[in-house]
């Protein structure tokens, strides 16, 4: 049976009731307003001291961290970004520690855990959330909340989960303040949107021909640098919207190991598809381990590309190569004629873990 077309507008609409394309399709939208709202909130000065960063989140809402981390190096922040993706606290938060907890739903058992720990440890402790246990813990100690206006999918939530945070490490000088660098990159987002958008046609919307391609295979995405956490943002979205396995790898790491087992197993080989995203703020070391890895992957036999995340800054090249993963993983889910906004398999595992506990 063919799969479906990327122009029928019909298709969409029966399997995408929800609408996710819209709220993937406003991300640079949300991004603007959860800017707005996190350089207004109210802070403590005493939050400027701290000299480095602790971010916990899971799944969609850990995922800024990993954003933000990766471009902290990059802007050379003067406090490093951590992430927590898990229940524990790293024993050297301290009151010279900012800890943000970011949580959706404020009920991600992981950062509630996190976040507990690090309101007794004396860090300084913001928390991004929509609401739930996480802003009862932080309105209980009189901690600023940013409360977060989202009520959909946590993985559509990246202005909240990545964009928030940055605009606070910013605006308490723990990393540069990159006002004009978004103001810029917002633009460049909004007019990728409407080339990469539903409504144009799969022979010239970029999104559209890389699920194709995807279709049927076995995702394989490799980045580095600023783009090793949206390699990893294409894999979980891969997951969650297109409802396939797909494996996320990073460079240079990856090059010492990996090609060992490009040949093995060889029933394995014709299934994967491997795109290597690759930027201009990337060492040149690492572009050119990006060419050399596609070399030596098609000389295996195994279907490679390297996709380029055009921008004017290296923020922008993160958001671009986000942006290019989100519309794709949804197409892909398309072609698979999957429903991109059901979320019932992890309701089920959620349900288990809930039922354990009693």
């Amino acid at each position: 049976m063919p799969a479906p077309s990327l122009d029928d507008r019909q298709t969409f609409a029966r399997l995408d009731p929800e609408g996710l394309l819209g709220r993937i399709a406003g991300l640079p939208d949300q991004m603007r307003e959860a800017w707005d709202a996190a350089r207004s909130l109210k802070l403590p000065a005493r939050y400027a001291d701290a000299d480095r960063v602790v971010v916990l989140g899971m799944g969609g809402s850990g995922i800024g961290g990993a954003l933000l981390q990766a471009l902290a190096l990059d802007l050379k922040a003067r406090a490093a970004v951590h992430v927590v993706r898990g229940y524990a606290l790293p024993a050297w938060v301290d009151e010279r520690t900012l800890v943000i907890a970011s949580s959706n739903s404020g009920n991600t058992e992981e950062v509630v855990a996190a976040f507990g720990a690090a309101l007794d440890s004396g860090a300084h402790c913001i928390a991004v959330t929509a609401g739930g246990r996480v802003m009862q813990m932080a309105q209980d100690r009189d901690v600023p909340v940013l409360r977060a206006r989202w009520d959909a999918e946590p993985r559509a939530a990246l202005g909240w989960s990545f964009i928030a945070p940055l605009a606070i490490v910013s605006r308490l000088g723990l990393a540069p303040d990159v006002s004009a660098m978004l103001d810029g990159a917002l633009d460049e987002l909004r007019a990728y949107a409407a080339a990469l958008d539903a409504g144009v046609p799969e022979q010239r919307n970029e999104a559209k021909q890389l699920a194709r391609r995807l279709h049927g295979r076995l995702p394989v995405i490799i980045g580095a640098e600023a783009l090793a956490p949206a390699a990893y943002r294409w894999r979980t979205q891969y997951n969650e919207n297109a409802k396939v396995w797909a494996v996320a790898d990073e460079l240079p790491e990856m090059n010492h190991n990996a090609p060992l087992g490009y040949g093995a197993p060889a029933g394995l080989l014709p299934l994967l598809h491997v795109v290597l995203l690759r930027h201009d703020a990337m060492h040149p070391r690492n572009q050119l381990r990006v060419a050399a890895t596609y070399d030596e992957l098609r000389a295996h036999g195994i279907a490679a590309e390297i996709v380029d995340a055009a921008g004017a800054s290296v923020l922008a090249q993160q958001l671009r190569a986000v942006q290019l993963g989100d519309f794709a993983s949804y197409y892909l889910g398309i072609l698979n004629e999957v429903n991109p906004s059901s979320m019932a398999a992890l309701e089920r595992l959620k349900k288990l873990l809930a039922e354990s506990e009693g």
